[in-house]
C-alpha cells in the first residue's frame, strides 16, 4: 500500500523551512509532495534547493484548500493520500499506525492520528484534537475540544474509535473513495470542507477513524487564524452549506432555521465582546449562503443524504453554555 504526504502550500517558505524537516526524517514510507498555489515568494525555490527528493506539485492559482487539493492530487497516483498542513511537526513512526489501520480494516477509508498543540505539547490542538464529531444540529466538536474549551492531553482518549470526521490538517483518505466522490467541493474554498467529505463518505456505508498511536504536532491558524473575520465568514458559511448538502431532507430546513436563529445569538455576542468585524461576517456569511442556496441544494440531490447517521449528541451547544458540559467525556 503506496502513500503520498502532500503538503499544501501558499507563501509559506517559513513554515516548510520549519516543520518539513521532521516529515522528511520519520515519513521513510512516504513519498513527499508540496503542493504549492501558486506562490509568490520564494517557497518552491527553498524546497527545490534544499529537499530534491521533495516532489513539487505547481497550481496555477490560489484555490483555497478545496481547488489546491483537487488540483494537486489529480498528479498523485498513490494509494493512500495524506494531507498534511504546512504547519504541523510530525513524529517517529507516526505513518505506521496510519498504514496498519488501512490494511486491516478494508472498510475504513479515512484517518486522522491525535493532533496535539505544538505550543503546548500536553494540550490538544483545536483543529481536530482526538476525532471530530457533529450533534444532531450539524455542530463539529472533536473529543479534546468543544467549542473555545481544550483538554489536556491525559492519555483519556487513547482509544482507536470510530468518528464523524477527520480533521482537514492531518487527513488520511484512499485515492480510490476521494476520487470516487469528486474530491472537496470547490465551493467552500476553505473550513468545514472536510467534514463535507467525511459526512458524503459516511453517505456510502465507509468509516473514518482516529487513531492515538499516530501523534502529530499542530500549530494552528498559521495560514488564517482564529482573529481573523474571514475565518469566522467562512466556518459559519460552509456550516450550512454542510447541512444543505447532507443532512437529512425531513429535517434539512429546520436545522438551517435554527441556526439562522443561532447565529444571531453568536453575532450578538461578537458585538458584546467589542468584535464587529465578526458580526458582519456571519451576517455576510448568510448573504452568500443563501445567494448561493440553489447551486448548493442541486449537489443534495445527489448527496444520498437520507442515509446519514448523525452523532448521538442532541444540541451541543445546550450541553455546553447551558449545563456547563466542557469536556467530550461529559457528554
Amino acid at each position: 500500500m503506496s502513500i503520498a504526504i502532500v503538503i499544501l502550500n501558499w507563501n509559506g517558505k517559513d513554515l516548510l523551512e520549519k516543520f518539513l524537516p521532521s516529515v522528511t526524517q520519520f515519513s521513510p514510507e512516504a513519498t513527499i509532495y508540496v503542493a504549492d498555489n501558486a506562490s509568490t515568494d520564494n517557497s518552491v525555490a527553498f524546497v527545490k534547493e534544499n529537499y530534491p527528493d521533495v516532489k513539487i506539485i505547481i497550481n496555477k492559482v490560489n484555490g483555497g484548500y478545496a481547488k489546491g487539493y483537487n488540483d494537486a492530487l489529480k498528479q498523485v497516483k498513490e494509494d493512500i493520500y495524506i494531507l498534511l498542513n504546512s504547519d504541523i511537526e510530525v513524529t517517529k513512526g507516526w505513518l505506521l499506525p496510519i498504514k496498519t489501520l488501512f490494511e486491516s480494516h478494508p472498510h475504513v477509508v479515512a484517518a486522522q492520528p491525535k493532533i496535539l498543540d505544538y505550543k503546548r505539547k500536553n494540550y490538544f490542538e483545536y483543529a481536530g484534537a482526538a476525532g471530530g464529531f457533529i450533534d444532531k444540529m450539524g455542530y463539529p466538536f472533536c473529543r479534546g475540544r468543544i467549542f473555545d474549551t481544550i483538554e489536556e492531553d491525559q492519555g483519556q482518549y487513547d482509544t482507536e474509535i470510530p468518528i464523524f470526521w477527520a480533521s482537514g490538517a492531518c487527513l488520511a483518505v484512499r485515492r480510490e473513495v476521494f476520487e470516487k466522490l469528486n474530491g472537496f467541493d470547490e465551493d467552500y474554498f476553505a473550513h468545514q470542507e472536510e467534514i463535507d467529505l467525511c459526512w458524503r463518505i459516511h453517505n456510502l456505508g465507509y468509516q473514518i477513524f482516529y487513531t492515538p498511536k499516530s501523534k502529530v504536532y499542530h500549530v494552528g491558524g498559521a495560514t488564517l487564524n482564529t482573529l481573523n473575520p474571514k475565518k469566522t465568514f467562512y466556518n459559519f458559511r460552509n456550516s450550512l452549506y454542510n447541512l444543505l448538502k447532507n443532512a437529512p431532507e425531513s429535517r434539512k430546513y429546520f436545522l438551517i432555521f435554527t441556526r439562522f436563529c443561532l447565529d444571531g445569538l453568536a453575532g450578538i455576542q461578537f458585538l458584546a465582546q467589542g468584535k464587529p468585524k465578526h458580526c458582519w461576517a456571519i451576517i455576510n456569511a448568510h448573504v452568500s449562503f443563501y445567494q448561493n442556496f440553489t447551486k448548493i441544494r442541486r449537489k443534495a440531490k445527489t448527496s444520498g443524504c437520507n442515509t446519514t447517521t448523525y452523532a448521538k449528541v442532541n444540541a451541543i451547544v445546550w450541553h455546553y453554555f447551558v449545563e456547563n458540559k466542557k469536556r467530550f467525556n461529559e457528554l
